[in-house]
């Protein structure tokens, strides 16, 4: 059993930045690839970022790409989300999930990933 908790979200202006973090409880962390996720009121959740078990290869979604950073720290049993250049359709709540996954080219969806935490809520607003 893996328990995720996010934490880091808030207001933010436009243009500017904040670092999500999702700490997971679980021995299994290390071996699992960790995404983390959006979900804007009215729309469906969508793929933001997924990072490999060891950190070694990440991925995007071109709406990001450039501007978040996914990286992990397994020491810390957690994995965070650098967002900068914040846009107002950055605002959602962010989710993370923990999947057993190996292909790459799945990353990204998210009947793939076995655990979820409650979300965190971003807001890019003047």
């Amino acid at each position: 059993q893996v328990q995720l908790v996010e934490s880091g979200g808030g207001l933010v202006q436009p243009g500017g930045s904040l670092r999500l973090s999702c700490t997971a409880s679980g021995r299994t962390f290390s071996s699992a690839a960790m995404g983390w996720f959006r979900q804007a009121p009215g729309k469906e959740r969508d793929f933001v970022a997924a990072i490999s078990w060891s950190g070694g290869n990440t991925y995007y979604a071109d709406s990001v790409k450039g501007r978040f950073i996914i990286s992990r720290d397994n020491a810390k049993n957690t994995v965070y989300l650098q967002m900068n250049s914040l846009k107002p359709e950055d605002t959602a709540v962010y989710y993370c999930a923990a999947g057993w996954i190996t292909n790459g080219r799945v990353m990204g969806v998210t009947t793939n990933y076995n655990y979820w935490g409650q979300g965190t809520q971003v807001t890019v607003s003047s």
